[in-house]
C-alpha cells in the first residue's frame, strides 16, 4: 500500500494518506469518482459506541426486515367524496360501435396544445422490468375476483364502484385501469396456465369496457364518470355526469399499450389496443380550449394534467399523484412507438413536478395532496416517495431522488407496522419513554383527533446494552422517529431514536438508485465507514479524511441501524455504508 500506513488507535482502523490519490473510476456520463484522496487525520474523537457492543452496531441480524422497498394500497379515488346517481335525463355521448383503427391514428394531433416548460428529460428505455410503471402492484390471486364493499366484478368481468353493498355499481374507470394493470403485472409472472389465462382475462375486460364506453370527441377518445359526485373538503372538486380525469386518461394509455405486449394477445387485439392508445393519447395533446379538457397550462407556464379538472379553463385541484400516474402513460407510449410529442409532455409534466416539490412538501412531516388544496393526508404520502423513486428512474435525475429522500427523512412509511421481529437496541444508561396518545391498533398512527398528544412520560436505566421487540417506527407531530416497544415491561411506550443509543436493527426502507448516485465527502472532516458483519460479529470500519472534497458512486440508500446511510460501490470504499448527513448526495 504505497504512499500509506495503518495505524490503530483504539479500536478504530483509520487511513492515513501521505501524498496523491487513489486512481478514480469511471462513470455513466463521462468523468470520473475519486475513492480517496490527499489527507492526514487528526487523533481520534471520542468513541461514541461507550456503552453498546460494537457487535451490535457494526452487525446487522439475520432477519434484516424488508430488502424492498413498500409498495402502499392504491388509493381510493372516490374514497373520501360523495358519490350520488345521475340527474334524471342524463345522457352520456358513448360512440361505442366498431374502432378504426387507420383513422384513430390519423386523428392524433402532430403538434402540442400549447408551449410549456421543460428541462430537457430524456426517458430511460431500458429500464429492468421490475423498474418498469405498475410492476410492483400486481393482483393478488385471491383479489382476482373481488368482492367487497365498494368494487365487484359485473357479468363480464368489469370491475364496478358502488358507495356500499346496497347500491348498484357503476363504471369507474381508474378503477378498472388499475385493476386491469394489476392483472397484467401478475399474467407476466404467473407460471400456473388457469391462473395465467384468468389474469389476462380479467385485464382484456377492462380494456373492452373503456373501449366501448369511450365518448370519442375532439379527435380523441375520453373515458366517461357516469355519476354525479363532489370533495366535501376540497372546493370546486364537484361534478355532473358526465365528468372525465387526467389520471384516467394517462393510465389507461398505459393499460392498452401493455396489453397489447402481451404474448397471450391476438394480433387483431394488439392493433385494437394500440389505436385505443393512441385515442387515448390524443387526449393529453388537446387544452383547456375546448371540453372536455384534463390539460393545461398554469400561469407560469408549467403544464399540468388534472385529475380534477375544473369547471372552469384552467382550473383544478391541481393533484400530485394523479398527475405522475397519468404520466407513467407517457412513458408507456414513448417507449412502445417513439413519438417525440409523448416524451415533450413527459419532459413538461416531470418538469412541474420538480419544481412544485416545494409545493407537495410540508416538512417533517407528511406531504400535501394537490397544489390548490394543500391538505396534508396520510394515505398518500407513501404514494408520493414509490413515485418520485419511478420518475427518478425512469429520467435518471439525482433531483428527483434526493426529493423522494426527503419525503422518507420528512415522514417514514406511514402505512404498515414493522416487519415480525423488529428489534431496538438501547445502549448502557438512562432513557425516556413516553405514553403517547395515538390513533391505536393495528398502525398507532396519527389523527388529527388524537395529534400524537403526550400522556406519561417514564425514565429506566440499563446498567449494560439491552434490547426490545418493537412494532412501529414513525414520526411523531412535532417531534423525530419514534418506536414503539411492543412487548414486555414497557410495552405500548415510545422511545425516541438516538443512535448509537436507541435504534432499530436491520436495514429499513431501502431505495434503489439507477442509475447510481454520488455522494460527496467534505474537506477535512472525519468519516467512519462500515462494512456490516453478519448477526453478533462485528463488521470492519474504515475512517477517512480527506484533504479535498471527495466524491464515491453510490447504489443505494437505507435506514441501516437506525440512521441514514449510503452503500459505496467504487475504489477503497466498496461495499462500505457511510452515514447520510457528514456526507452528502447529489441533486
Amino acid at each position: 500500500m504505497a504512499g500509506k500506513r495503518r495505524v490503530e488507535l483504539g479500536r478504530r482502523r483509520f487511513i492515513r494518506v501521505a501524498g496523491g490519490s487513489v486512481a478514480g473510476v469511471a462513470v455513466v456520463g463521462g468523468g470520473t469518482f475519486t475513492a480517496l484522496a490527499t489527507g492526514v487525520l487528526d487523533s481520534p474523537s471520542p468513541d461514541l459506541l461507550d456503552g453498546v457492543p460494537r457487535s451490535l452496531v457494526l452487525s446487522l441480524p439475520d432477519a434484516q426486515g424488508s430488502t424492498q422497498p413498500p409498495v402502499p394500497d392504491l388509493p381510493d379515488q372516490l374514497s373520501e367524496g360523495v358519490l350520488s346517481p345521475p340527474s334524471a335525463g342524463t345522457r352520456i355521448p358513448y360512440t361505442g360501435g366498431t374502432v378504426d383503427p387507420q383513422t384513430v391514428e390519423d386523428s392524433v394531433p402532430t403538434t402540442l396544445p400549447f408551449e410549456f416548460k421543460t428541462s430537457g428529460y430524456r426517458i430511460d428505455t431500458e429500464l429492468p422490468e421490475y423498474m418498469r410503471p405498475w410492476r410492483d402492484r400486481p393482483t393478488t390471486w385471491s383479489n382476482v375476483t373481488p368482492d367487497t364493499e365498494n368494487v365487484y366484478l359485473d357479468a363480464e368481468g368489469a370491475v364496478q364502484y358502488r358507495p356500499d353493498r346496497n347500491t348498484p355499481g357503476y363504471d369507474q374507470p381508474v378503477t378498472q385501469i388499475q385493476f386491469g394493470l394489476g392483472c397484467i403485472s401478475s399474467y407476466r409472472t404467473a407460471t400456473d396456465p388457469t391462473r395465467k389465462a384468468l389474469f389476462l382475462e380479467r385485464a382484456k375486460a377492462q380494456a373492452k369496457r373503456l373501449i366501448d364506453k369511450r365518448v370519442e370527441t375532439r379527435g380523441a377518445w375520453y373515458f366517461p364518470y357516469p355519476f354525479d359526485w363532489y370533495h366535501p373538503e376540497h372546493s370546486g372538486v364537484e361534478y355532473k355526469a358526465p365528468w372525465y380525469s387526467g389520471m384516467a386518461q394517462g393510465e389507461s394509455i398505459s393499460l392498452f399499450i401493455q396489453l397489447s405486449q402481451l404474448d397471450g394477445v391476438t394480433e387483431e387485439e394488439k392493433t385494437l389496443y394500440k389505436a385505443a392508445a393512441d385515442g387515448a393519447f390524443a387526449s393529453l395533446l388537446r387544452g383547456d380550449n375546448a371540453k372536455p379538457w384534463v390539460v393545461n397550462k398554469d400561469k407560469n407556464g408549467y403544464l399540468w394534467i388534472q385529475e380534477y379538472p375544473g369547471a372552469v379553463a384552467g382550473t383544478g385541484d391541481y393533484t400530485f399523484n394523479g398527475m405522475i400516474f397519468a404520466t407513467f402513460g407517457l412513458w408507456d407510449y414513448y417507449v412502445a412507438t417513439g413519438n417525440e410529442l409523448a416524451l415533450k409532455l413527459y419532459d413538461g409534466a416531470v418538469t412541474t413536478i420538480r419544481d412544485h416539490f416545494s409545493r407537495l412538501r410540508q416538512a417533517k412531516w407528511l406531504s400535501y395532496y394537490c397544489n390548490t388544496h394543500r391538505v396534508p393526508t396520510k394515505g398518500y404520502h407513501q404514494h408520493h416517495i414509490n413515485l418520485f423513486r419511478q420518475l427518478h428512474w425512469q429520467t435518471g435525475s439525482p433531483t428527483l431522488a434526493a426529493q423522494q429522500d426527503t419525503l422518507i427523512n420528512d415522514y417514514p412509511y406511514a402505512q404498515t407496522n414493522l416487519p415480525a421481529g423488529s428489534v431496538l437496541a438501547f445502549a448502557a444508561g438512562t432513557h425516556t419513554l413516553f405514553k403517547l396518545k395515538t390513533q391505536g391498533a393495528p398502525l398507532y398512527g396519527w389523527s388529527p383527533t388524537t395529534e400524537d398528544a403526550q400522556q406519561a412520560t417514564k425514565k429506566v436505566t440499563f446498567s449494560k446494552a439491552t434490547q426490545a421487540p418493537v412494532d412501529v417506527r414513525r414520526r411523531i407531530k412535532g417531534r423525530g422517529i419514534y418506536y414503539r416497544i411492543s412487548a414486555g415491561a414497557y410495552a405500548g411506550w415510545w422511545v425516541g431514536e438516538y443512535y448509537p443509543n436507541v435504534f432499530l436493527r436491520g436495514v429499513f426502507l431501502p431505495t434503489t438508485y439507477r442509475p447510481q448516485r454520488t455522494a460527496t465527502f467534505p474537506a477535512n472532516v472525519s468519516i467512519t465507514c462500515i462494512k456490516f458483519g453478519s448477526d453478533g460479529k462485528t463488521g470492519t470500519t474504515k475512517t477517512v479524511k480527506f484533504a479535498k472534497s471527495s466524491k464515491a458512486p453510490f447504489d443505494q440508500r437505507a435506514i441501516v441501524n437506525g440512521r441514514p446511510m449510503l452503500r459505496i460501490t467504487a475504489g477503497g470504499l466498496t461495499g462500505y455504508w457511510v452515514p447520510n448527513g457528514p456526507v452528502l448526495t447529489d441533486g
